[in-house]
């Protein structure tokens, strides 16, 4: 979807995954994971890290319900995410879901990036 022959974020190995600071959350269907959301999170925000959808379930709603997830189980008051700018299923949903653009930017690894910004609506 990038046109990316290197990108860093599909090269980390299994002890980086388990050895980070991050939280993971998943939907399985059976036995097979579907869908991975990686986040950081306290009080203030939720930085999501990664959402990745198995390519044999795109076009479900399952990256708008692993969303819906963060945002109902997280009480910050912002989120935050970034995506690659060609990556329209993403920058779609994340405006859908009420996100702004915050910024855009190019990597080292040739992909031009945009991050967003969602202030969670207070309600008196």
């Amino acid at each position: 979807m990038l046109n990316a022959t290197d990108f860093p974020p599909l090269s980390r190995q299994l002890d980086e995954f388990l050895n980070s600071n991050t939280e993971f959350y998943g939907l399985f269907k059976g036995s097979e994971t579907v869908a991975i959301v990686e986040l950081k999170s306290d009080e203030t925000n939720t930085d999501i890290h990664s959402l990745v959808v198995h390519p044999d379930h795109f076009r479900q709603g399952l990256g708008r319900e692993l969303m819906q997830f963060v945002f109902s189980t997280f009480d910050s008051e912002s989120f935050t995410v970034e995506t690659g700018l060609e990556n329209e299923p993403a920058t779609k949903l994340y405006k859908q879901l009420g996100f702004v653009e915050q910024e855009q930017w190019d990597t080292p690894f040739g992909i031009r990036k945009i991050s967003f910004k969602k202030i969670r609506n207070i309600k008196t």
